[in-house]
């Protein structure tokens, strides 16, 4: 999944079906001029359902369809004839999208794994024939119900990535050449800082065909959560992920500093991320020696498990995996 085709924000336009009319008909056949009422039910019109696909990464095919339409329920007719329901009409979207109403921002629900399907607008019932409003007393009622109407609006889906590990991290600390290397993930690389500009997800395998979902965030800078750099658009993503692996380089001037200025950062967009599961990888540390390796392992923090790793030279990698799935699974 390229840069460009990552969209994790879009606004679309909704509308459900109308309920079809109820039905005024009176019985008539052969014989018979002035039958009882028969008159049957408008159908439900159709639902806005919103649903969760396994497959999808991205919001990016909504970006070109933005307008949805569920189909009017038919009208009730002779015989007590029920109308036929309208067409449901479905929104597919990636595991991991929170919709909002587009006016009052108010978030009306998530799609996760657990309630892959939700129904965004309910389509109109259809409208009681007036077989229903006989009675002993009014034996010819010659009216029926209206269709309810159709609802409609505007409303705002945005994605927090759903991974199984969210790679936390200065710019240029080496999270995309990690991805790059224990995925098939291709995230554009460079000697810059923001060489990320959008998550990229990427599929580690495993020991035995088993496999785990591991997303580069954008990189974090001192301010991220007041909005400074790429700002906290991106500081959501890391809500969904179960591990966050933080990603410091062997030539940080101060590792200690540099991993509190992320866990800081965390902290202030969301206190509740300093509850997932944390693991420490010093990047690009073929570049040390043993002796310098010892001087940074005296000034590593104390509060969480370090590993030293090398993405170019592959070294430490099949280690941080294994660390990383039994994480997963303890």
């Amino acid at each position: 999944m390229t840069e460009e085709n990552f969209v994790d924000y879009v606004k679309i336009y909704a509308s459900s079906g109308k309920g079809g009319r109820g039905s005024t008909h009176l019985h008539r056949e052969k014989y018979i001029d002035k039958g009882g009422p028969d008159g049957g039910d408008g159908g439900r019109g159709g639902h806005v359902i919103v649903k969760g696909n396994r497959n999808m990464w991205t919001l990016y095919p909504l970006k070109f369809k933005k307008h949805f339409k569920a189909e009017h329920g038919g009208d009730g007719s002779k015989q007590r004839s029920t109308g036929k329901d309208g067409k449901d009409v479905y929104i597919e979207v990636p595991m991991g999208t929170i919709i909002r109403d587009g006016e009052t921002q108010e978030i009306l629900f998530e799609i996760t794994h657990e309630n892959p399907e939700q129904i965004l607008l309910d389509g109109g019932m259809g409208g009681l024939g007036n077989w229903n409003f006989r009675s002993s007393t009014h034996q010819t009622p010659r009216f029926a119900q209206p269709g309810i109407d159709a609802k409609e609006g505007w409303f705002q889906l945005e994605l927090k990535v759903l991974a199984d590990v969210g790679l936390v991290g200065f710019p240029n600390a080496g999270k995309s050449t990690l991805l790059s290397v224990i995925t098939a993930a291709k995230p554009k690389i460079a000697d810059y800082a923001f060489t990320t500009l959008k998550p990229n997800l990427g599929i580690v395998e495993y020991r035995d065909y088993q496999t785990f979902v591991m997303a580069d965030i954008p990189g974090i800078i001192e301010g991220a959560a007041e909005g400074k750099g790429l700002g906290h658009r991106f500081l959501r993503h890391i809500e969904r992920n179960s591990i966050l692996l933080f990603l410091i380089s062997a030539d940080s001037p101060n590792i200690q500093k540099e991993y509190d200025i992320l866990l800081n950062e965390l902290k202030q967009h969301n206190p509740e991320l300093l509850d997932k599961t944390r693991l420490l990888a010093i990047s690009k540390s073929d570049l040390l020696d043993e002796e310098l390796k010892t001087e940074i392992i005296k000034e590593l923090p104390k509060d969480i498990k370090t590993l030293f790793i090398s993405s170019v030279a592959q070294q430490g990698l099949m280690e941080l995996k294994d660390t990383l799935w039994q994480m997963l699974h303890n």
